[in-house]
């Protein structure tokens, strides 16, 4: 046995009206499984539903919002947080989750991915200070950089200072949705994120997951491209973190991370150690490959090979 390898669909959606050629395009590339992600619109789902029940391919997980609320045309995984002040928004938050629980279940998905929200600040995010930092040095090793490192201490202080609330909102949301997603046979999987004043903080993670209920179906989500930009900036070592919250991990978003620092590349034509990653890889995961659309079919299939050998050389077969 060993892990499901999946395709995204956020490296197609956009260009399809007809769901179902969706799904005969990601299995004619040699997939077995897809995850539908968050560019999902509704005028794709009676497409989707006919491909699943054919057997076209099999759903792996979903991503939320999944499918989009109705008039939502491009991807919006964050168009409701579950960290909002906004108590309609927060509702808004639960029942469009609950919906792509709901949906997940209806195409035999057994993990939906999710993000938790974010800070919210009146006047001005200290994110922006390390944001001008970073565009003023390209190149630079920031890690080796003391004025970045004191500049980066302040600002993760002023986060530290800032989360309880927005975080409080976040949990309170979690509790509500998780004996929710339990009861339909779908697993919440919770995804480490890219920006700084994103919930939670990476050092938050461990004792996040490991203070969900045992009996519930949850569990960490790891993003490769996103923690390999924070282990640029400093914020993170990627090997100790995976190392932190794998007992939990239940799935891994694998793209690879430009010099520039684009991420959604193809595996292996960039700075990220797949080679590391793969020994946090157990038989039970779901790993999704999460491409941008601008990378091309032949960038799609060597990107699937390359994994591939790192599957056979962890699991054999």
């Amino acid at each position: 046995m060993k892990p499901i390898l999946s395709l995204s669909s956020c490296w197609l959606s956009q260009r399809h009206q007809d769901g179902y050629e969706m799904l005969k395009e990601m299995a004619a590339l040699g997939f077995e499984w897809a995850e539908l992600s968050h560019g999902i619109r509704i005028t794709l789902v009676p497409g989707i539903l006919k491909g699943v029940e054919e057997g076209i391919i099999k759903i792996s997980s979903c991503h939320n919002f999944c499918p989009l609320p109705t008039g939502i045309t491009h991807a919006a995984p964050n168009l409701y947080v579950p960290s909002s002040k906004d108590r309609r928004e927060r509702e808004q938050w639960l029942r469009h989750s609950r919906r792509s629980v709901e949906f997940a279940s209806q195409v035999g998905a057994k993990k939906l991915v999710l993000h938790l929200g974010n800070f919210e600040f009146f006047w001005l995010n200290p994110v922006r200070k390390i944001e001008r930092y970073v565009d003023a040095h390209p190149g630079e090793d920031l890690t080796k950089d003391a004025a970045y490192q004191k500049l980066l201490a302040g600002v993760m202080a002023k986060l530290r200072a800032h989360k309880a609330l927005f975080w409080e909102y976040t949990r309170a949301g979690i509790a509500e949705l998780l004996p929710y997603a339990t009861s339909k046979g779908v697993a919440l999987a919770f995804e480490n994120r890219e920006k700084l004043e994103e919930l939670p903080l990476d050092e938050d993670y461990q004792q996040f997951i490991e203070s969900l209920p045992p009996e519930a179906l949850g569990g960490y989500w790891h993003d490769t491209g996103h923690a390999h930009i924070k282990e640029s900036l400093g914020v993170l070592n990627h090997r100790e973190h995976l190392t932190k919250n794998a007992p939990r991990a239940i799935g891994f978003h694998l793209h690879d991370v430009s010099a520039d620092g684009h991420d959604h590349q193809a595996v292996g034509s960039g700075k990220v150690d797949f080679a590391m990653i793969s020994e946090f890889w157990r038989p039970e995961h779901t790993l999704v490959l999460e491409f941008s659309p601008r990378l091309t079919v032949e960038e799609v299939i060597v990107s699937k090979q390359r994994v591939e050998t790192l599957l056979k050389h962890r699991f054999g077969g």
